[in-house]
């Protein structure tokens, strides 16, 4: 069989009432075309360190339908594949007034989907998720949202130490780690190209936002951290490569056609208007050290409106502000940006962030505790200790960065009090990255709901020692502890206090979020191995909570204890 001039998608970005954006890596440049109900939209590829890729904005569409399409290469169809055992792709735009339905999780390694490879990972909850769409046992969401470390540049698969192998010696620097453009490439390829996956997400729109292992363990945890880094050898490099990589398989699709049009890079692709394919290569290299370097330059953080339910989407890695004096998970400027779109007059306002706003309670203050001690406020072998242990552990969250947290815990209250517009239903906080999921919510008697829901990790958990040392960390006698040690370096208290509502559970998971006359819904999934067939994974729901629409009404959970989860090991049916 000839190979397939389609390397990595079709994928389903950015989609609307009228329009979408489909995103393709081809093996050569050339001119992609999608075609739908008797329509055809065009793109010439661009080139990036002898990559193709293409974006096709599809327009003028009409609200609320769903039509198949495919693509062609140079008047050649590759999708759908002839041989396809999954149903026709489908460009489905948003029906106005609709209420919004949000899958959402973070961390995901890319192995292989048999015995092997679900013994030592566990199953894909997102390859479960497709095999369900598929088969019409679970609904379409309007957006597939993707909360950090959809890549492991850090942390990598023996399929790709193989790679990197054929290219280079990996005893050198930075050995299994990634190096350069193409091995992140390679690792996209990896992630995305298995075939259930593939389906879903070029028939279901999807966003994205790094987090940590996108480029590395730790990124920008403090200015130490970077420091260390950049007297490497090799991580110029691999900071140029993650964020040039990441603006093309992730950043570009997250875009509005609107947005898109005043992005500086896309500015350079659709104002060439050479017979020749553009080469991207320097313009995007020098972007990417340029955003490094000048973190405040460019935004990666975006919002989306979904009739009355807002999204926004934070970067909590690129916009930091590591000098010590003036610390900030956000620095002014994204700071400034959070704070003009969050604002009442909604239903729900959703506030995506890969790192967990609210962590539990007690890891909550030892991370607080952490970072004033790291910063000196025990001296400075105390400001050693506390910097080496923050690396080791990873205490920085947003937690770690109380400039920050203070600043949109204020602004969250404020949106729920009714302060800036009639309070939301909820602010709710969505996030990943600690490897195992849980709800809080902030105590309150008045006002809208504020709520945090993780749901960590698809593909990735955590060995078993330290799932308790998690639990350890974060509850029962850790939140006394935590707060005595927070008080004792001049912590200030935080302006509200929250408690866990479900969890923690450590399952591969990805949860669901829907919106709907009796209040907000989420549910989380894993899947499961059904008569030893590894292949097709069944999905099965951990737990769920309803959020009523009256302030009064307690949230009414099924599902997963809070102490012991037991995930039912029953499939999901309609």
């Amino acid at each position: 069989m000839a190979t397939s001039p389609l390397v990595l998608g079709p994928m389903l970005r950015f989609v609307d009432e009228t329009s979408a954006s489909i995103w393709v890596e081809t093996r050569g440049g050339c001119r992609v075309t999608v075609t739908a109900e008797g329509r055809s939209w065009h793109a010439r590829t661009f080139a990036v360190h002898g990559h193709h890729y293409a974006l096709v904005e599809v327009d003028g569409l009409e609200p609320g339908a769903a039509r198949p399409y495919d693509v062609q290469i140079d008047g050649r169809r590759v999708w759908p594949e002839a041989d396809s055992e999954y149903p026709p792709p489908v460009i489905e735009t948003r029906t106005p007034g609709r209420p919004v339905h949000i899958a959402f999780g973070s961390c995901r390694t890319s192995v292989s989907h048999d015995r092997q490879g679900n013994r030592r990972h566990g199953v894909d909850a997102l390859r479960a998720f497709a095999l369900a769409v598929a088969e019409g046992r679970a609904d379409r969401p309007d957006l597939l949202l993707f909360l950090g470390d959809q890549v492991y540049a850090d942390s990598t698969s023996k399929e790709m130490q193989d790679f990197i192998r054929s290219r280079r010696d990996i005893r050198e620097e930075p050995g299994k780690e990634l190096k350069d453009y193409e091995e992140y490439g390679h690792l996209y390829e990896l992630a995305w190209s298995d075939p259930a996956n593939r389906w879903l997400l070029s028939t279901l729109p999807s966003a994205m936002i790094f987090d940590d292992h996108d480029i590395r363990d730790d990124w920008n945890a403090s200015l130490d951290w970077k420091q260390k880094m950049e007297a490497t050898s090799w991580w110029h490099g691999r900071i140029v490569a993650g964020l040039a990589s990441y603006w093309v398989y992730q950043h570009l699709g997250n875009l509005s056609p609107r947005a898109r049009s005043a992005d500086e890079v896309w500015r350079r692709i659709i104002g060439h208007d050479a017979v020749a394919e553009l080469d991207l290569t320097d313009v995007i290299d020098e972007f990417a050290e340029r955003c490094d370097a000048e973190p405040d330059g460019y935004g990666w953080s975006y919002c989306r409106d979904f009739d009355d339910v807002r999204l926004i989407v934070v970067d909590s890695r690129v916009a930091r502000d590591l000098t010590p004096s003036a610390r900030g998970l956000l620095d002014a400027q994204e700071l400034e940006w959070l704070d003009e779109r969050m604002r009442g007059g909604l239903r729900h306002l959703l506030v995506a962030s890969s790192l967990p706003f609210l962590l539990p309670l007690g890891l909550h203050h030892v991370e607080a505790w952490d970072e004033a001690v790291a910063e000196g406020a025990w001296g400075r072998f105390a400001a050693w200790i506390g910097e080496r242990l923050r690396q080791a552990v990873d205490l920085e969250h947003w937690a770690a960065f109380q400039n920050s947290f203070q600043a949109v815990a204020g602004i969250a209250t404020a949106v729920a009090d009714g302060e800036r517009g009639p309070a939301p239903q909820t602010v709710t906080f969505l996030s990943g990255d600690v490897h195992y999921s849980f709800l809080a919510e902030v105590e309150r008697q008045t006002g809208g709901r504020i709520l945090q829901a993780v749901c960590s990790p698809v593909r990735n958990p955590l060995p078993r020692l330290l799932r308790w040392f998690a639990v350890v960390m974060s509850y029962g006698v850790a939140t006394p502890i935590g707060a005595a040690v927070a008080r004792s370096v001049k912590v200030p208290d935080p302006p509200f206090r929250w408690h866990t509502v479900k969890g923690p559970w450590f399952d591969n998971n990805l949860a669901l979020l829907r919106d709907g006359s009796d209040g907000l819904t989420i549910t989380w999934h894993t899947g499961v191995i059904v008569d030893g067939d590894e292949a097709r994974p069944r999905l099965a729901e951990v737990a769920s909570v309803v959020v009523p629409t009256r302030r009064e009404a307690a949230l009414v959970s099924h599902g997963a204890s809070s102490r012991r989860p037991r995930p039912p090991r029953r499939p999901i049916t309609r």
